[in-house]
């Protein structure tokens, strides 16, 4: 294992943790809260986007967390860094920014545009 590979997975541990704490706080916190309503419909409205809100954030660090999972797999594997739909080496840069990435910039490009070709959002 290379010294930026050892760099790589600290990074990711370091934020896989931080997401298991954050997802822990979330469920924590859902658990506890008491269901009712207001004395106010504002205060419902309020209350529903809310939680929609923690929700859909709740959702995107377990996403997050299954691509810091993998990242980590790759990296036991000897794979890490090297493009899924390619099979070139991922730029150094693009992995200091975003150490989970699975694609080069190039692919990336690619997939992103066929999805907006298809009329398809994320």
């Amino acid at each position: 294992m290379t010294s930026n590979d050892e760099r790589f997975r600290k990074q990711l541990e370091a934020e896989r943790a931080e997401l298991l704490e954050t997802i822990s706080h979330f469920e924590v916190a859902t658990r506890q809260k008491k269901p009712g309503l207001g004395n106010h419909m504002a205060d419902d409205g309020t209350e529903a986007f809310d939680q929609a809100a923690g929700l859909a954030l709740h959702r995107n660090d377990e996403a997050l967390l299954a691509e810091v999972d993998a990242a980590l797999a790759r990296l036991e594997k000897g794979t890490f860094g090297m493009c899924d739909r390619c099979g070139n080496e991922i730029d150094y840069a693009r992995l200091r920014a975003l150490p989970y990435a699975r694609l080069c910039i190039v692919c990336q490009q690619v997939v992103e545009e066929s999805i907006r070709g298809n009329g398809h959002r994320r």
